[in-house]
């Protein structure tokens, strides 16, 4: 049997799809399992015991010229609700074609009747989250695992699954000190309810916790690292990791600390306490979707302005949760 699995949008979101991934190896384990996934987000699955081939969609390539390539697949499963992936999975012209969308996506469920044979809905929407605070949306993973199921995976895994290799575990140990907080910074501690000035501050307040507190950053915080830097405000300020590297610099630490980002699914995938702070708006669809996973956390929402009180107070809400988390 030869199987397609297809998520080719961003690595946290490709974190999220690894127990299904894992569930597909352990449903059909003598099935050949090739990945489709993205240059981007291809580094999560490098060392996946949990596929046979991994394979790159180019960016600007035509999905659909690209899916058209696997004519021998017998099973494609498109793990992101994205026309990309549909497409992808659609061109394969396999027997069995499974993905899903959203409820309230009533044209993609139009669509995608032809295109695939089997579609999950997901009732997750933001809109009808924010006006019912009681309702409970199913995690990303869990919905994953619907989605496979449905493509007849029978043997379910709910574990993240990231490896780790013993040389980026080397170049963590030479970085980060054990049991240190790691705030992991981003466009998003600057905006919105957050802001430059009490993102260094939450730095210095966090440092009378005692531990060894290092920054990390990609590309979009950048700008901030290097105020953070010049604050002296860090025993350290890690940028631009490689992705091994910064996964096992989060196994390292004690607690991290992240705004709504890869970051948050990382440190779940690697077992480490964290505290996310995510966007007030949407805020309770987003809580419950991509929230950490199977770590202990804390979830905090932003603030609805950037008023000094209400910076305050975010701040002592975070320092609050990561004392309780160490």
């Amino acid at each position: 049997m030869r199987i397609l699995l297809t998520r080719t949008d961003r690595v946290g979101d490709l974190i999220l799809s690894t127990p299904a991934i894992a569930s597909m190896r352990r449903s059909f384990p003598d099935a050949h399992i090739t990945l489709a996934c993205s240059r981007y987000n291809a580094v999560v699955a490098e060392h996946s015991p949990d596929i046979d081939a991994l394979v790159m969609l180019g960016e600007g390539e035509n999905p659909a010229a690209f899916g058209a390539r696997f004519r021998d697949i017998d099973l494609a499963v498109a793990l992101a609700p994205r026309d990309i992936d549909h497409r992808l999975v659609a061109a394969t012209r396999a027997p069995r074609r499974v993905g899903y969308t959203y409820r309230r996506r009533y044209l993609a469920r139009l669509l995608l009747r032809g295109a695939l044979t089997d579609l999950v809905l997901s009732a997750a929407d933001p809109a009808i989250a924010e006006r019912n605070p009681e309702l409970r949306v199913a995690h990303e993973v869990d919905q994953l695992l619907a989605v496979v199921r449905r493509a007849g995976a029978d043997t379910l895994v709910h574990d993240l699954v990231l490896p780790i290799a013993d040389e980026d575990r080397a170049a963590a140990d030479v970085l980060v000190p054990e049991g240190a907080i790691i705030i992991q910074l981003g466009r998003r501690w600057t905006e919105s309810g957050s802001t430059t000035a009490s993102c260094i501050a939450l730095i210095v307040e966090l440092r009378k916790l005692g531990r060894p507190l290092i920054a990390t950053a990609a590309a979009d915080g950048h700008d901030l690292a290097n105020a953070v830097r010049e604050a002296g405000v860090c025993d350290g300020v890690l940028t631009d990791l490689p992705f091994g590297v910064w996964a096992a610099s989060f196994a390292r630490a004690g607690c991290v600390v992240t705004v709504d980002t890869g970051a948050t699914h990382v440190a779940s995938a690697v077992g480490t306490p964290e505290v996310v702070l995510f966007e007030h708006r949407w805020f309770a669809l987003a809580s419950q979707e991509w929230s950490p996973y199977r770590v202990p956390n804390a979830v905090l929402r932003k603030p609805a302005d950037e008023s000094d009180a209400a910076l305050r107070a975010s701040r002592a809400a975070i320092v609050a949760a990561v004392t309780e988390l160490l």
